[in-house]
């Protein structure tokens, strides 16, 4: 082989071998018949031997080329794959997409974001892994997921977040009388069972900021790490809970309401990534959307 065999090349003795003369060739690949023909003979100067004869008017591959025919077709084709798929990365209709969430999330809003994200994109794929806080961070510093939800983050030189504020409120079984209440405060719950975060977290200290600025302490009655596993006490009677609205809304229609707490005391979720790592076109796209989605529940300034 004297030299480099172009995909056009491929493309002028695949359109031939078709068609079976030159002007037909020319007219599907929309260029002139003299094109097609140089196309040709450098592809048979390339490969060292001839492409074609003609028998009856018409161009028949020679036994070499025939040999050849297979593989070029295959290579064709993956070129119009490898086309196909390059609009459908910058359509942001293919990628891959790697996100890690706090584990309530996971099992809430996050899966109807996602639902909704891949409608209209077929080729993207989703990774998605749910831990605490302390994972999520390790995970973004060592570049492993695109995206990452959690919170009580404080800050990494290797990690960009945006933070948001979620709106929370006092979620309680239907037949509370807190249901006779359009605002629930810390002193309502003074005589309620109450179910909170762990008190190590940073969501806890703010409640208990709360609690004490209203002349009032905690009392705990269960402890629990997540939003949804405090819902689900919720649900069964068990007592009341302060929670995001985002985790609350989902219990709706389950023998639960809920009301507005004050003093307000957000929920303050971090939308992070690898600082380092550029960010696909894909992911930059679901990272506002998901943004986009928890716009309804933001704690506004008051």
């Amino acid at each position: 082989m004297s030299g480099q065999i172009s995909p056009r090349q491929l493309e002028a003795f695949h359109a031939v071998v078709e068609h079976g003369t030159m002007t037909r060739a020319s007219q599907q690949l929309n260029i002139s018949q003299p094109a097609v023909s140089r196309l040709l003979a450098d592809l048979a100067h390339d490969l060292g031997f001839a492409l074609f004869d003609r028998r009856d008017g018409r161009l028949v591959p020679t036994q070499e080329a025939r040999f050849l025919l297979p593989d070029i077709r295959r290579v064709l084709d993956l070129l119009d794959r490898i086309s196909e798929t390059s609009r459908d990365i910058t359509q942001r209709k293919a990628g891959d997409l790697r996100i890690a969430c706090l584990p309530g999330f996971a099992i809430s809003h996050l899966p109807r974001v996602v639902a909704d994200f891949l409608k209209d994109r077929p080729g993207v794929t989703v990774t998605l892994e749910p831990d605490r806080p302390e994972r999520i961070l390790e995970w973004m510093v060592g570049e492993q997921f695109d995206f990452g939800i959690t919170d009580g983050f404080d800050g990494h030189p290797a990690v960009e977040r945006e933070e948001i504020r979620v709106r929370t409120v006092c979620i309680f079984p239907q037949d509370s009388p807190l249901a006779r209440q359009d605002v629930i405060r810390p002193r309502d719950l003074v005589d309620q069972k109450l179910i909170h975060t762990r008190r190590d977290s940073p969501f806890f200290r703010l409640l208990n900021e709360a609690f004490l600025a209203d002349g009032q302490s905690i009392t705990t009655f269960v402890e629990a790490r997540q939003f949804t596993t405090a819902c689900e006490f919720v649900a069964q009677g068990v007592g009341v809970s302060v929670v995001s609205e985002l985790d609350a809304v989902k219990y709706r229609g389950q023998g639960v309401e809920y009301r507005p707490f004050r003093p307000a005391v957000p929920h303050r979720l971090s939308l992070v990534r690898p600082i380092h790592k550029q960010p696909s076109m894909i992911t930059l796209e679901f990272m506002e959307c998901f943004a986009e989605s928890l716009h309804p529940f933001r704690q506004q300034d008051e």
